[in-house]
Order: C-alpha cells, then structure tokens, then sequence
C-alpha cells in the first residue's frame, strides 16, 4: 500500500474505496494542518478547517480528475480557510490582520527560527501563502499555478518576490 501514489489512491476512493482515504488522510493531514495554521495562526481552527478537509475530499471525491492529488487537496485547504472568513467575518480577523497575531508571541525565544516565525507572519497573507507551500511543503511551481488558478512563470515571480519581502522583514528584526 505504501508504494500506491496519492494519484492511485485518490482513484480507488473517488471509485467508493473510502478505506483509502485513511492511507491518504495519514499522508497528508500534518501538512495541511500545519499550513492553516501558519495561515490564520489558531490551532483549534486549523484543526477544525483539517477535518473539514478531508471531509471536502469525501463530499467532492467524484470531482477529483486524476490530476496531481497535493494540488488538489491544497486548493480544497485554501478555499476552506477563505470560505470560513469570510463566513465568520464578524467573530474573526481577517486573513490579512492574522499576520500581526502570528508574529507577535513575546514567550517565543529570540532564537533564528521563532524570528523566522515572525517574519513571515509579518508577509501578506498571499505571500506567506505561496511561501509555505512552496518552501515548507514542497509543491512545486506548476502545481502551485494549479491551486492558485495561474501560471508557473507567475508563481516563480510570486515566491521571488515574497522572499525578498521576508529577508528584509527577517534582517530588519535582527
């Protein structure tokens, strides 16, 4: 089982095999927790938004057209996280104001990686977005334009971009 892609896999479940989707849900859980969480930067909603995830891939398994699987499951996260702000607007920050919460923790040692924290919680909302998914979870830039309904050549100059924005954010900290 271990050998089967997540592309196979995601065909047996979008088939009726639901069983997969714990090989699946195993897989890929963490990541996309972790990157709601950097996102909006509250645990329990990212792990509420994660469940609400891998219900969307059952719910919309059908829609799944053999394309790449991280692609996919990572527009499913995206849309979520924007859906549930703009829902609850009223009882949330927006995803922009998130950033200011995410870079300040003063418990946090002064050590570089919870400076890097801040940095990139100090980024845009969309920046910090293509930054995660591209430097932290690995996807690369035509799987990217894939979520992100543009181009690689786009996304190439997006990722640059961003992380010119937190080197400077990051070495204007130190």
């Amino acid at each position: 089982m271990k050998t089967e892609t997540d592309e196979l896999l995601m065909a047996q479940v979008a088939k009726g095999n639901l069983d997969l989707l714990k090989v699946l849900f195993d897989r890929h859980h963490v990541h996309i927790f972790n990157f709601l969480y950097k996102m909006c930067g509250d645990k329990m909603l990212s792990e509420d938004l994660t469940q609400d995830v891998f219900y969307k891939v059952i719910k919309y398994r059908s829609s799944y057209k053999n394309g790449k699987f991280v692609s996919w499951i990572f527009t499913i996260a995206r849309n979520s996280l924007k859906t549930h702000f703009t829902r609850n607007k009223e009882m949330h920050d927006d995803l922009e104001t998130v950033r200011y919460r995410l870079a300040e923790n003063e418990n946090e040692k002064q050590d570089e990686y919870s400076q890097l924290q801040r940095a990139l919680g100090k980024l845009e909302s969309s920046d910090r977005e293509v930054l995660l998914m591209h430097r932290f979870h690995e996807i690369k830039y035509n799987e990217l334009a894939e979520i992100m309904d543009s181009t690689p050549g786009a996304i190439k100059t997006k990722v640059s971009r961003a992380l010119k924005k937190l080197k400077t954010i990051y070495l204007e900290s130190i």
